[in-house]
């Protein structure tokens, strides 16, 4: 069922018309970008997965999974790990790949692995396939974690941040980000140096109270939900930044609103914003203090009528991340027929309900073992 809102004439856009979230549309959107691709996707290839994740991710948010087969996508996901061999030698490039660009054989098993001089992990890849599998209502059984930690243990760096890949890439916060939600949803923070990661996310907050991409760059929406989001699934926000220091960072984030949201002073509002600066927003627990309505109104202004999903700005052309994220944006506002999104794992309520009932699983088992093997000691 169509969500109606009246757009006002505001910030270039809108005449008065009143606007339908149209639900099934963005349905046949994320189903589309699970199936085919237009053109100018070619050049994602190696990050396939991540457009999967917007997909999947898209379709949970609006309760629609049922129109995908999520077992086929499951064996897929799992294909595309990154397995020890044998001897074990390739421990620190575990991880997930983005696709099969490398010809790699199809192996959805637990293992072992098979050596290639150009394959490792991908931390965005390894993130992405973790959270499409907890999505498909996977158990996780078949992800080798410990390779998977060991694998983020190699790409962290001396400064506390990370690579993307074990060969060189950027590294910033975007990465910590990945990282940290690796290490929250298998349940152990053994593949990163948390003390080293704070002490990078402490130092990129600029002189205008933003967080920025590393030390003395400019602030930015995007860095700065990846920094305080890791914080909250550390659990560690208010042990790294003083009362005083959250004030100026929750003003810094507040101030980013126009009609949608900006990512940095004085640029256009973009669709993505308002779940990266609308989600640090409910994590430092102000997102009350919006104005709904206009958020609301700018996003459904870049709604593809015909075909469905989000683009950046109004008359501009969709793409599955400003779809996801336009998707993201509404649910923070409780807009109807969305589910409520998990602001700083990025995944639905549902999904993270789905993690949780999991870790329980882990401890039970984990508890069991250790009396089993006390047991057998004594």
């Amino acid at each position: 069922m169509a969500s109606t809102v009246l757009v006002e004439d505001e910030g270039g856009f809108g005449d008065g018309e009143r606007l339908d979230f149209l639900k099934e549309r963005h349905v046949r959107f994320f189903q589309r970008s699970l199936q085919i691709l237009p053109e100018r996707y070619s050049s994602l290839e190696t990050s396939r997965l991540t457009v999967a994740f917007f997909a999947l991710s898209g379709l949970d948010m609006l309760d629609s999974l049922d129109v995908v087969n999520k077992e086929d996508i499951i064996e897929w996901i799992y294909s595309l790990q990154v397995l020890p061999t044998e001897d074990r030698t390739n421990m620190h490039r575990c991880g997930f790949r983005g696709s099969s660009y490398l010809g790699i054989p199809f192996n959805p098993s637990k293992g072992p692995g098979i050596s290639h001089p150009y394959d490792s992990g991908h931390i965005a890849m390894t993130y992405t396939g973790l959270c499409c599998l907890i999505i498909l209502g996977d158990d996780l059984s078949r992800v080798n974690k410990e390779a998977c930690l060991a694998g983020l243990r190699a790409l962290q760096l001396e400064d506390g941040s990370f690579c993307a890949v074990l060969e060189g890439s950027e590294n910033d916060m975007r990465f910590i980000y990945c990282a940290a939600c690796i290490c929250y949803m298998l349940n152990s923070w053994s593949g990163m140096d948390t003390k080293k990661a704070i002490d990078y996310i402490r130092r990129s907050m600029s002189y205008d109270n933003g967080l920025a991409q590393g030390a003395e760059l400019e602030s930015h929406g995007g860095s700065t939900f990846c920094g305080i989001a890791s914080l909250c699934l550390m659990g560690k926000l208010e042990e790294v930044f003083s009362e005083k220091e959250l004030k100026r960072i929750k003003r810094w984030c507040i101030m980013r609103q126009q009609n949608g949201y900006q990512g940095r002073p004085n640029k256009p509002v973009d669709t993505c914003y308002s779940f990266w600066v609308g989600a640090t927003l409910k994590l430092l627990k102000i997102f009350q203090y919006t104005n709904y309505e206009k958020n609301r109104n700018y996003i459904l202004s870049t709604q593809d009528r015909l075909v469905g999903g989000f683009a950046k700005w109004p008359d501009s052309h969709p793409d599955a991340l400003h779809a996801y994220f336009g998707i993201c944006g509404l649910s923070l506002i409780g807009e109807p027929g969305i589910r409520k999104v998990h602001p700083a794992l990025n995944v639905s309520t549902r999904t993270s309900e789905c993690l949780q009932h999991l870790h329980q699983i882990w401890a039970t088992q984990d508890s069991k073992q250790s009396s089993e093997e006390m047991h057998s000691a004594t």
